[in-house]
């Protein structure tokens, strides 16, 4: 892996937390995403299934993860099933893990080779009242694709209809709102290269160049870095670009006088980071861009310091939207009267600012979590309030990654480059 080592006392623990949320006589499966194909022998790389990574930190295709902490034999408590690794493949596709290394990259004390899955499987089943299998649960996802864990539901209900099968994803949504100090370390690093790709873009963007040219810069310092890459397609909007929340297209040339919309992250060890800036092509604000963007930061400052324990993203957001409301009119977009008498459940300031200001942070960029919950020590969300004016062909959004503490909260981001004075200074070299 490119990455550094992961304690795997990490997995252990993420494994107990989980063990305690389950029943008597509970079996909880987890598999690895597939490899995608692309045409003809052509394949993407692996992207693996962020729970199966949480409770193991096995970063393989085909592995299979096994949870029955009552299990009549101690072995079958936590089972790792592994693709056995054998001459061909080595020759075509390299190393796999051994089932030492298995063994200490997740702290499972027994591995097997897939084989020996059907037999375990059936035995199990025989033992379990209660299944416990996965899926895609994100609030915003649209899966149109069949997954190895669809598949495997499908399978294993068919031939095993009578068993009483749960949702492993709501115990993960749970667990996983929380981050550890090895999961924090591990989104401070993310976060430390994704700056590093800030500041060299900084001293890059001028006009002329081409955005798929900044997208370039930003993956040099990601995997030079020992990233894998983005954690997410990148967003490099310049102009009225920018006023389009998901642009990726990237193929503009980033013209003289124009605000660049940067919304990117570095992956690193599977953690996500997000990151939004928006900066002159020309290395200096015209006062209306410079006006825009000390509203957003204004916003971003008072959203960031109600990211504390006890608030809940619901009610932040109806704080950020007051707060917004009062920047737009000051810049002349909404009028005060009418935002007095608008209607509450339709809000003015949503034609100038549509998407929400925080969402969780972690394995994915937009992490699982309870809406609804209140926030909590060890939560990390991102922080990013944005003004898109159309009819000015301007879009500015700043954002950042919050950790919650028990006494407040901790900027993962604080050390990039964020006031105007700054971006100005070290754009001009």
């Amino acid at each position: 892996m490119r990455y550094g080592p992961i304690a795997p006392e990490l997995f252990v623990e993420n494994r107990r937390r989980f063990r305690a949320l389950l029943p008597p006589q509970a079996l909880a499966i987890f598999n690895a995403n597939d490899i995608l194909p692309t045409n003809a022998d052509g394949t993407l790389p692996l992207k693996q299934n962020s729970d199966l990574f949480y409770l193991s930190g096995v970063d393989q295709e085909e592995s299979i993860l096994v949870i029955c902490p009552d299990a009549a034999l101690e072995k079958h408590r936590e089972i790792l099933f592994l693709k056995e690794t054998s001459e061909k493949i080595l020759v075509w596709e390299g190393h796999k893990l051994s089932k030492d290394e298995a063994k200490a990259v997740s702290g499972v004390p027994t591995v097997m080779w897939l084989d020996q899955f059907p037999a375990v499987l059936a035995a199990l089943m025989n033992e379990a009242e209660y299944v416990y299998l996965n899926s895609n649960e994100h609030i915003r996802s649209v899966v149109e694709v069949q997954t190895r864990d669809a598949r495997f539901i499908r399978d294993l209900q068919a031939r095993y209809p009578l068993h009483q099968y749960r949702r492993a994803a709501r115990l993960l949504h749970q667990l996983r709102a929380i981050k550890s100090a090895e999961e924090i370390r591990l989104l401070r690093r993310a976060a430390e290269i994704t700056g590093r790709a800030f500041r060299r873009v900084l001293g890059f963007v001028r006009p002329g160049v081409m955005e798929y040219e900044i997208e370039a810069e930003m993956l040099h310092e990601f995997v030079r870095s020992g990233s894998r890459g983005s954690a997410y397609t990148p967003i490099i909007a310049s102009g009225e670009s920018a006023t389009v929340l998901h642009y990726i297209s990237n193929d503009r040339v980033c013209a003289a006088g124009d605000v660049l919309l940067l919304d990117f992250g570095a992956e690193y060890a599977n953690y996500a980071a997000d990151l939004s800036r928006s900066i002159p092509v020309s290395g200096t604000f015209a006062p209306r861009q410079k006006q825009v963007y000390e509203a957003v930061l204004r916003v971003f400052q008072f959203a960031k310091n109600r990211l504390v324990v006890g608030n809940s993203i619901e009610e932040y957001h109806k704080e950020v939207g007051l707060t917004m409301e009062q920047e737009l009119i000051r810049l002349d977009l909404l009028n005060a009267e009418e935002v007095k008498n608008q209607d509450p459940d339709a809000p003015l300031y949503k034609k100038y600012f549509p998407h929400g200001t925080s969402h969780y942070l972690g394995l994915d960029v937009h992490d699982v979590g309870f809406k609804y919950r209140k926030f909590e020590a060890g939560m990390v969300l991102t922080c990013e309030p944005g003004i898109y004016i159309r009819e000015e062909k301007l879009g500015i959004r700043l954002e950042n990654d919050v950790l919650i503490t028990a006494t407040g909260n901790e900027d993962l981001m604080a050390d990039i480059p964020l006031e105007v004075a700054d971006i100005e200074r070290l754009m001009r070299g």
